[in-house]
C-alpha cells in the first residue's frame, strides 16, 4: 500500500505521534481522508448565522449575503481581535471533538454543545489531509492567514510504502530511491526529497544512524530494529516500509501585485486575476500515491523481466529455480 500524508505547511509542522495511527502502524488512505477534515466553525458573536430563506427569500441575493457574513467572520477570526481567542471554537473534526484556533480541544464548560455548536456549524470543510487533528487546525489556521494577504505558502507531504517486495531496484544508477526521486520531482511545486532520515540523519553519529539487524520470525529471517535507511539497503528494497517525504513550493500565481518586467526589459506589474489556491499541500498525496505506485510497478515488472518468474536471486537459489532466460522452464513460464 501507498499513502501520503501532509505532515508541514510553512512552519507548522505534524506532531510526532502523529506520523503514525494510534496503534503503531502506518495510516490508511481512508484514515487520512477522514481524520485530516476539519469544519471550520463559525462565531455568532460577530453576526454570522446560515441565512435560510425565511432571512432572504431570493436565493442570489441570499448567496451574497451570507458570502458577506461568511468573509466579516473570517477577517476577525485572522486578525485574532476576539476576547479570549483561546476559548472561541473554530474547528471541529470527523469525530465532533473540538479545537480553538491553535489544535488546543476544548473540553468542559469550554467545549460548546446542543444549540450552541448548532450556531457554530458552518457548511465549509477543510481537507487538509493531515491525519492529526491538532495539527491540522495549527495549519488551516495559518493557511487562513495567508489567503487573507493573497499570498501562499508551501510544506511538505510524507509517503509510506508498505508490503514492497525485496530487490526491487539497481546497485547504482537505478538505484529504488533514485527512481523514485526521479518520478517525484517530476510533478509540479516539487522542489525537494529525502527517503528514511534524510537530512536529519546528517546529525546523528553512524553509531546511532545504522540499522542493526536482529533475529526474525517466519519466513523471514531477518529484519532490521529500525528503519534509518528508509526501506531500502543499496539502492535495493529491503522489504521494510519505503518511507521519504516531498518538499513543496508555495504557488507562485499570487493575488499580490509583484514587480517585474516584460520581454524588452521594461519595468510592469504582474497583478495575476481568478481564483488561486493560498496552499497546493491538501491536493498533492494523490499525486504523490500516483507516481509512486508506477515507480514501483515499472520497478517490479523489470524484476520480472530479469528472473522471468518475479523471484528475487535469493528466492531462486532456495528453490532451485533457473534464472536463465532462455531455458525452457522460463519460456514456458513466460508463455503462461
Amino acid at each position: 500500500k501507498v499513502v501520503s500524508f501532509v505532515t508541514s505547511i510553512g512552519s507548522e509542522k505534524i506532531d510526532p505521534v502523529g506520523m503514525q495511527h494510534p496503534s503503531g502502524r502506518p495510516w490508511t488512505r481512508e484514515e487520512v481522508d477522514t481524520e485530516g477534515t476539519l469544519r471550520i466553525l463559525r462565531n455568532p458573536k460577530t453576526g454570522w448565522k446560515i441565512l435560510t430563506e425565511k432571512d432572504v427569500e431570493n436565493a442570489e441575493e441570499r448567496a451574497k449575503q451570507q458570502l458577506e457574513l461568511d468573509n466579516n467572520d473570517e477577517s476577525i477570526f485572522v486578525k485574532g481581535t476576539e476576547e479570549k481567542e483561546n476559548e472561541i471554537p473554530a474547528y471541529m473534526d470527523q469525530s465532533e471533538n473540538i479545537y480553538n484556533r491553535y489544535g488546543v480541544k476544548l473540553e468542559g464548560d469550554q467545549k460548546p454543545a446542543g444549540e450552541v455548536l448548532t450556531a457554530m456549524l458552518s457548511e465549509e470543510l477543510v481537507p487538509v489531509r493531515c491525519p492529526h487533528a491538532p495539527s491540522a487546525c495549527r495549519m488551516t489556521t495559518l493557511i487562513r492567514s495567508v489567503k487573507s494577504t493573497s499570498d501562499s505558502i508551501g510544506g511538505t507531504v510524507s509517503c509510506v510504502c508498505t508490503n514492497v517486495p525485496v530487490g526491487l531496484g539497481e546497485p547504482c544508477f537505478d538505484k529504488l530511491e533514485a527512481l523514485l526521486a526521479h518520478g517525484i520531482l517530476s510533478l509540479p511545486a516539487t522542489k525537494g526529497f529525502e527517503i528514511g532520515s534524510g537530512f536529519e540523519g546528517t546529525k546523528l553519529r553512524g553509531s546511532e544512524h545504522n540499522d542493526p539487524f536482529e533475529a526474525a520470525e517466519g519466513d523471514v529471517k531477518l529484519k532490521p530494529k529500525t528503519n534509518n535507511a528508509g526501506g531500502t539497503l543499496g539502492g535495493i528494497s529491503s522489504g521494510q516500509n519505503i518511507v521519504f517525504r516531498v518538499a513543496v513550493k508555495p504557488v507562485s500565481t499570487i493575488g499580490q501585485e509583484q514587480n517585474t518586467v516584460n520581454f524588452l526589459g521594461e519595468k510592469t506589474v504582474l497583478a495575476a486575476k481568478g481564483r488561486h489556491d493560498p496552499c497546493v499541500l491538501p491536493r498533492t498525496p494523490p499525486l504523490i500515491e500516483s507516481m509512486t505506485s508506477l515507480v514501483l510497478i515499472d520497478a517490479a515488472l523489470i524484476q520480472l523481466a530479469r528472473t522471468g518468474n518475479g523471484a528475487t536471486v535469493a528466492d531462486q537459489n532456495k528453490i532451485g529455480v533457473n534464472s536463465d532466460p532462455t531455458s525452457e522452464a522460463n519460456k514456458r513460464q513466460r508463455v503462461n
